[in-house]
C-alpha cells in the first residue's frame, strides 16, 4: 500500500531541506573569506606568522587542505605545497618538527610542533611517508613511562628540565597517532610503532573529576597553576575542570578506543551538557577560546555526538564562528592568552572547525 505523506510533512522536510543548503552556503562563503586571508598572510618562504614554530605552519595547511575545489584550486595548491615544503625543512634527526631553542630546557615545543605537523602534513597527502612514519617514533618515544600520576602523558618538550606533562600536549599527540596510525602498516623495517594506549587512558582519567558540581570535567595537568589552588577535602589541590580540556580528555578517551557509552566518556560528555555555551571557554572566559572551539568540534565528532543536551552543535557552532568573522576574512581573540590574537593561528582553528560543521 502507497503511503500518502501529508502535505504539511512535505513542506516541513523541503524547509529543512532548504534551510541546510543556505547553512552549508554560509559555511563555505565563510571558508572562502578565511582561505583568501590564509593565502594572503603566507610569506615568500613558505611559513606563516613564525618561522620558529612548524605547528603555526602546519595549522593553516591542514585547514587549507579541507576547502572544497573552487575559484582558488590552484592558488591553494601552491601554498600547501610551499607549507609542507617548509614544515619537512624542520624535521630533525630524531624524526620531530621543531626548531631547536639552546638555553630554554626544552627542544622548541617539539611535541607540540610534531604533533600538529604530522596530523596536517598526513592530512595533506604531500609528505613522504618516511618523515611521517619517523614523526610517529618522535611521538610514540616522548610518552612518559614510570608509575606516577604523569606516566602516560605527554609535555611540550621528549626533552626537559623536570618530570611534566599536560592534557592539552597528550590530546594532540593521542590525535596524531590514532590519526595516522595507518601509516604502520607501510613501515618496511622494524617493528611497528605506537603509544601505550593503557597508560594514555590512566594520565587522562586521574585529570577528569569523579565527583562533585565539575563531576566529568578535566583540568590542564595536576602539578601547575592551572590545576588549581584551592584544596578538596584531604588537603590535596583539587582540580579545576574547565571546558576546553574537558572536550581534550573526551578527543583522548575515543581515540583510546572508547565509544559514548563508555561512564566515563558519558560523564565528561555530561559536564559538556551541564556547562554549554559558545560565548566562552568555560571555565577560562574569553582565554583559549579558539582552541576551544577546535577541541570541541573534533571531541563532538569522534564521540559520535550530534546534540549536546539540545543543541545542534554544528548548526550552533557554525553560526557563532560566522558571527565572529572579521572584513578580512579572518577571526582573531581580544584575549592573547595561548598566542590567539594571532588571527593566522585564530583563522585556521576556525576553518577547521567550520570544515567539520558541513553536512
Amino acid at each position: 500500500m502507497k503511503i500518502r505523506i501529508p502535505a504539511f510533512s512535505a513542506l516541513a522536510a523541503a524547509l529543512v531541506a532548504q534551510a541546510a543548503i543556505g547553512a552549508d552556503e554560509t559555511i563555505e562563503s565563510a571558508l572562502a573569506k578565511g582561505e583568501s586571508f590564509l593565502l594572503g598572510a603566507q610569506t615568500a618562504e613558505g611559513y606563516w606568522s613564525d618561522r620558529q614554530m612548524p605547528a603555526l605552519t602546519a595549522l593553516p595547511v591542514w585547514a587549507l587542505c579541507g576547502m572544497k575545489d573552487g575559484e582558488k584550486s590552484q592558488e591553494r595548491a601552491g601554498a600547501v605545497s610551499k607549507g609542507v615544503a617548509y614544515i619537512l625543512s624542520t624535521q630533525r634527526e630524531d624524526g620531530g618538527f621543531y626548531i631547536p631553542k639552546p638555553g630554554r630546557g626544552g627542544s622548541g615545543l617539539g611535541n607540540y610542533n610534531t604533533s600538529v605537523c604530522l596530523s596536517s602534513l598526513f592530512e595533506s597527502g604531500k609528505a613522504p611517508v618516511a618523515a611521517l612514519l619517523k614523526a610517529r617514533e618522535y611521538i610514540a618515544s616522548s610518552q612518559l613511562t614510570g608509575d606516577d600520576t604523569l606516566a602516560g602523558g605527554f609535555g611540550y618538550d621528549k626533552v626537559s628540565r623536570r618530570r611534566y606533562a599536560d592534557l592539552s600536549n597528550t590530546a594532540y599527540a593521542l590525535d596524531a597517532m590514532r590519526r595516522t596510525s595507518s601509516l604502520e602498516e607501510l613501515r618496511t623495517t622494524g617493528s611497528r610503532v605506537d603509544v601505550d594506549w593503557d597508560k594514555a587512558l590512566s594520565f587522562v582519567s586521574g585529570l577528569v573529576k569523579a565527583e562533585g558540581e565539575d563531576a566529568g570535567g578535566a583540568a590542564y595537568n595536576n602539578r601547575t597553576p592551572q590545576a588549581g589552588k584551592e584544596k578538596d577535602k584531604g588537603g590535596k589541590v583539587a582540580l579545576r575542570a574547565y571546558g576546553s580540556m574537558t572536550y581534550a580528555a573526551v578527543l583522548s578517551m575515543c581515540h583510546a578506543n572508547l565509544d559514548r557509552g563508555d561512564p566515563r566518556v558519558r560523564q565528561s560528555l555530561d559536564y559538556c551538557r551541564k556547562y554549554w555555551s559558545l560565548d566562552e571557554n568555560p571555565g577560562m572566559g574569553s582565554q583559549g577560546l579558539y582552541y576551544f572551539y577546535d577541541i570541541l568540534a573534533r571531541a563532538l565528532a569522534a564521540a559520535n555526538v550530534d546534540d549536546v543536551g539540545g543543541h545542534d552543535w554544528r548548526k550552533e557552532l557554525a553560526a557563532k564562528l560566522v558571527s565572529l568573522q572579521k572584513e578580512d576574512g579572518s577571526w582573531a581573540n581580544e584575549n592573547n592568552r595561548f598566542w590567539e590574537g594571532d588571527p593566522v593561528l585564530c583563522t585556521s582553528f576556525a576553518m577547521l572547525c567550520l570544515e567539520l560543521c558541513r553536512k
